[in-house]
Formats: structure tokens, sequence, C-alpha cells
């Protein structure tokens, strides 16, 4: 929305909630500056102050921060006066989402010119035109009920996942195999079935809204497991890697990190009272791992709602017991 705000005449301000306001904007706010739309932060955060047109020119972002900051230039990019051209420093990360965002832009009318590894786009003024489309099964909260299912169920069908989408979480099916899950799925479906699970190793980086529910899927292996690519893990909604390692230590889980690798030492989950910061994922993660555990309380859980405001009674009507106090 910041980007999309550059892109008119009007000042504007964007403002929201405790851990929106903490997530950095730094970088975009310079972006659109240096593009000519004026853009101020609260040092670095929100709120936004925005106004502009966008004049357009040529910007450099790092690609290692957020694909957010490129999906959102690339938006405003064909409502600028002139040409924009985005060069994105370093490995661009989580690059998928940034491929869904080209896919979109052409499905309404707008072509974006692109290198093969996405980290030169160039966009010339452009209109975007109305369209229909059919928009696809979410994998990411999909990903909490293929866990559940896995370490807890019997046997479990999600029906409406495109089985070739570009979503990075799609990578669960992998994920899940590599840690001999009994897992299959075809062409819009997938189903798990109650699994001994293996530890792993893999890397987030490209799929970092998996960490949480990989943290839960560890948690029940029987062995060590490795989770590498999680730096930006800690500028999410919460910080990622201190939430989960807080209440996977309630639950009397053993974890270490590092600055780019999380460990975890499986093994029995313990009854514990968990805070997810306010971050969906976060409660999410824990409300499947609870399904092992004799109880589990999680607070503010009500903040599924920001991606799966029924999670809760889904859980519930696929056998588990849950209770809101």
């Amino acid at each position: 929305m910041t980007a999309i705000c550059a892109t008119t005449p009007y000042e504007m301000k964007i403002s929201g909630g405790p851990s929106l306001l903490k997530r950095p904007v730094k970088d975009l706010a310079i972006a659109l500056g240096e593009l000519g739309a004026h853009c101020t932060s609260d040092l670095g955060h929100p709120p936004v102050q925005v106004k502009g047109p966008l004049k357009g020119g040529s910007v450099r972002i790092l690609g290692n921060v957020s694909s957010q900051y490129v999906s959102a230039l690339l938006l405003a990019a064909p409502m600028a006066e002139k040409i924009v051209e985005i060069n994105v420093e370093g490995r661009l990360e989580a690059k998928s989402y940034v491929q869904m965002t080209l896919d979109m832009q052409r499905n309404f009318g707008v072509l974006v010119s692109a290198n093969d590894d996405l980290t030169s786009f160039r966009v010339h003024n452009q209109a975007y035109r109305p369209a229909e489309l059919e928009v696809e099964g979410d994998w990411s909260s999909s990903a909490f009920l293929l866990a559940g299912g896995t370490i807890a169920g019997g046997e479990l069908s999600i029906l409406g996942l495109n089985g070739k989408s570009r979503q990075p979480d799609r990578y669960i099916v992998d994920i899940l195999e590599r840690m001999k899950a009994r897992v299959k799925g075809d062409a819009d479906s997938v189903i798990a079935e109650r699994s001994r699970l293996e530890p792993v190793e893999v890397d987030v980086s490209d799929c970092p809204d998996l960490f949480p529910v990989m943290c839960a899927l560890c948690a029940t292996a029987r062995g060590t497991s490795t989770i590498t690519g999680i730096r930006r893990l800690r500028i999410k909604e919460s910080n990622r890697i201190e939430a989960m390692t807080e209440g996977l230590k309630e639950m009397n889980i053993q974890t270490m990190e590092s600055e780019d690798t999380f460990t975890i030492h499986g093994g029995k989950t313990g009854k514990a009272v968990i805070n997810p910061h306010h971050d969906h994922r976060i409660a999410m993660a824990f409300g499947v791992l609870g399904l092992l555990t004799e109880e589990v309380t999680i607070v503010d859980a009500e903040c599924v709602g920001k991606s799966y405001p029924s999670f809760w009674s889904d859980l519930q009507s696929l056998g588990a017991r849950v209770k809101a106090n």
C-alpha cells in the first residue's frame, strides 16, 4: 500500500497494529523517494507518510531483506510517468513471491521485462485492465493441517491445492517426504497420514513462512534437525526465532540458534502456556504441536484471524479437542 499510495498526488498516512509498526520500511521508502515520490517514516518503521506522483527512474534494493519491497515497486511501477528500472543487490530470497507478482500483473494486462534470476526489471508506463481469475488454494494455511495430520491424525486429505503452484510453501510436501512422512499428492489435492518422522536439514530462505510449522514438525522427530536461512525471520509479525525458542522451551524442547541456523532436538512435549506474540503462524504452529501434548494453552489465540480465521474450528472438526476460554 505504501508503493500504491506513492502513485497518487494525495498525502497518505499508513499505520497499523503494534506488530506492523515494528516492520522495517526504510529501504522501500528510500527507493520510492528515488523514483520521485515523497516518503517518510518513523525511524525506518511505520507509520509512513507518502505522496506521489511516482515519476520513474532507476533504483537499487537489497534482495535479502524482503521480497515484498520488490513486489511493491513492481506493482506501482506501471503507473509511473516514465520508465522504472529496479535492480536487486545480491541474491533475491523468496523469489517465488516476486514471480507470482509478475504472473498476476500479466493476468491484468501489465508486462514487465525481467532477467532470468529476477534481479533486474524494466517497466514501462502501462494501465492495468480488468480480468477474471480463480485464486488458488492456500499452501501456507494448508501446511499446518498437513503437519497436524502427519504427527497426530489418521488420514487427512486437503482438496483444492495446485500441485504445480508457484507458491513457495508447496515445499512442505517435499520436506515431509524427506522426514519419511506418508504423504502423497496429485494435481489438486494432498493426503497425509500419521507418521514417525525423521530429523531433517532444511533451508527456508525461499519459503520463510514455513519456519514455524517446520519447528513443530522437527520437535516431534526423534533426533536433531537443523533449519537454515532464518535470518529474515526476526523481522516478521514477531521475531519468529525468539517466539519459537520461547514456546518450544515451555514445552521442554531444546533449541539452539546462530545468526542463520536454528537447531531443534526432538523429544516428548510437555504441558505449556504459549504466548504467540500476536503472530498467527506462531499460534497455529503450537496449535499443531498441542495435538501431541496433554494440554497446551495459547493466549491471544484469535490472532490466527490474520490469515486463517477458521483454524481452530477446522482443527476441532478434524477431531482435535479445542476449548475456548
